[in-house]
Parts: C-alpha cells; sequence; structure tokens
C-alpha cells in the first residue's frame, strides 16, 4: 500500500474497520482505498460496474483498464479493488525471512494494511465458484525492491488462502479493447439517460437488429437513419448499438478500435451470451 498524505495509527486502522472497508460483496462491498484517501492522484477514477452495481476506485488508468476486462470476462461476478490483506500475521505463517518492518509508519510504528489491487470471483460454466487475486504495477516498479518485497508478502498471503494470484503490467493489458469497453461501457448501466423505459429499450434493440442484414451503410449513418425513422433523439441509435455490443447481443472485434465509419454488415448477430473466458490474465 502506498503511504498516505497522513500517518497512519491504530486509531485509523480501527476506524477504517468500524467503516466496514475491505469487507463485503458484491454491492455491498468496500474497498480499502478509496481515491479520497489520495486526493493528489491525478489518474485516478470511479466507475459504476455492471457486475457489482455499486462505484468502482481505482488510481491509475492500467487499474481502470484491467477493470474493463473483467467486466467484459463472462466467467467473472464479482470484482473487488484494493482488497485488504487484514489477517496477514494470521494467516502467513513463514513470514520470518520478510522484511516486514518497512511497511510500518514511521512515526506510530503501527503496519500499514498492504492491500492486492484486485479479488476477483469466477464462475465456470458448471456454476463453480473460484478466485484469483491480481496485483497492478508497472513494469519499471518491478525493478524496485521494496515493491518487489510487497509482492512477496501478498505472494505468501494468496498462497496461505490456496487462491490464484499474479502480476499483471500494462504490458498485459489490450489498451484498445479496454477503450472499446469503456467506449460502450455506461449504456448497459441505464436507458434511462436517453428517455427510454425498458420495454422501449427491448423494442428498439430487436428493430435495431432486424435492419442490419444486407445493409451497407455506414454505423454512423445508419444509426443517424435509425434516428430519423424511429423519430428518436438524435444519438439514440448509436446509443442503442453501444448496448447491442456491451450485451452482447452483437459481436465486433474488441481487438480492433470501434470504428463507426466502417460498415454495419460486417457485424455479427448472436443470440446466446456464452463463457468465452474461465480465467483472468
Amino acid at each position: 500500500m502506498a503511504k498516505r498524505n497522513s500517518n497512519f495509527s491504530m486509531d485509523k486502522l480501527n476506524r477504517m474497520i468500524r467503516e466496514g472497508r475491505g469487507q463485503g460483496t458484491g454491492k455491498n462491498y468496500i474497498p480499502w482505498l478509496t481515491i479520497q484517501d489520495f486526493p493528489s492522484k491525478g489518474r485516478a477514477s470511479r466507475l459504476v460496474g455492471w457486475k457489482t452495481d455499486r462505484i468502482h476506485h481505482f488510481l491509475t488508468d492500467t487499474e481502470t483498464r484491467y477493470f474493463y476486462l473483467l467486466e467484459w470476462n463472462d466467467s467473472v461476478v464479482d470484482i473487488r479493488e484494493h482488497y485488504p490483506l487484514l489477517d496477514f500475521q494470521e494467516i502467513v505463517k513463514e513470514k520470518e525471512d520478510l522484511y516486514i518492518d518497512l511497511f510500518k509508519d514511521k512515526e506510530s510504528g503501527v503496519l500499514y494494511v498492504l492491500s492486492t489491487s484486485f479479488l476477483i470471483t469466477l464462475k465456470d460454466e458448471k456454476g463453480d465458484t473460484f478466485y484469483a487475486a491480481r496485483s497492478i504495477k508497472a513494469d519499471y516498479e518491478l525493478e524496485r525492491k521494496l515493491v518487489l518485497e510487497r509482492l512477496e508478502i501478498e505472494r505468501r498471503y494468496w498462497r496461505s488462502k490456496n487462491i490464484d494470484w499474479g502480476i499483471v503490467t500494462q504490458k498485459d493489458i489490450s489498451v484498445i479493447k479496454a477503450k472499446n469497453i469503456a467506449w460502450i461501457h455506461s449504456s448497459l448501466l441505464s436507458s434511462a439517460e436517453r428517455g427510454l423505459t425498458i420495454d422501449e429499450m427491448n423494442y428498439y434493440c430487436i428493430r435495431f437488429i432486424e435492419r442490419i442484414h444486407g445493409n451497407s451503410k455506414s454505423i454512423r449513418v445508419f444509426t443517424a437513419d435509425f434516428d430519423k425513422e424511429f423519430n428518436l433523439d438524435v444519438g439514440t441509435g448509436l446509443f442503442i448499438f453501444k448496448h447491442l455490443i456491451a450485451s452482447k447481443k452483437i459481436q465486433i472485434d474488441m481487438l480492433k478500435k470501434i470504428n463507426i465509419s466502417e460498415s454495419i454488415e460486417d457485424i455479427s448477430i448472436t443470440n446466446k451470451i456464452g463463457f468465452k473466458e474461465v480465467r483472468v490474465i
């Protein structure tokens, strides 16, 4: 855990625990760290999750991009960011050779609570639940002794819990795919922003898909024409297009930058959302 702007003490630790930090699952989970704890972090972001319907807190672009990949992964059912290793002392038996004192507050002597970037809950096709923990680091950080010591602490902790743990750097993440997911992400949260009820949204999605077959217009023109045909507010057709991608009712190559100047006829229609991934990077 990066050092806070203020000292860490037992009072602060107890207050964070009383606040429910690091506790709960799904919508009720509260991350150990929030962007309010790091007011100077320029790359911090808050995003409402598809899978959790709560606000997630991220401190770096890489954390945010990795989150988008988890949102897209059908096997992921819960995402808990900044998960604290609160029971480290009890769980990890072999720690004599670890330099734990490096992670104590210099003034109070209280040990910082280390956290792992993501604790991920997954389900396979049989419905069996399993977990994975991932630490997000910039590749250049892996040359720092303090970072490596922290990662070793995390590794031993998750090994003691028999949970798969790994390190993810920016090199492991497809920026294009993450940006594509970011572009469509809000469309799956609510159709109310376009003034549409759920029934209306379903109706227009069906009509949209019906008109794709044999249509060679660009996505830009197709969606604009769709607005005119159904007397919708400008941009509604594009919103529906994003929603259909996000809900995986239509398929495009997510590793290629979405270009709305390309033809709509290249899109594939699907009637099933399958378990395309049962692991995380």
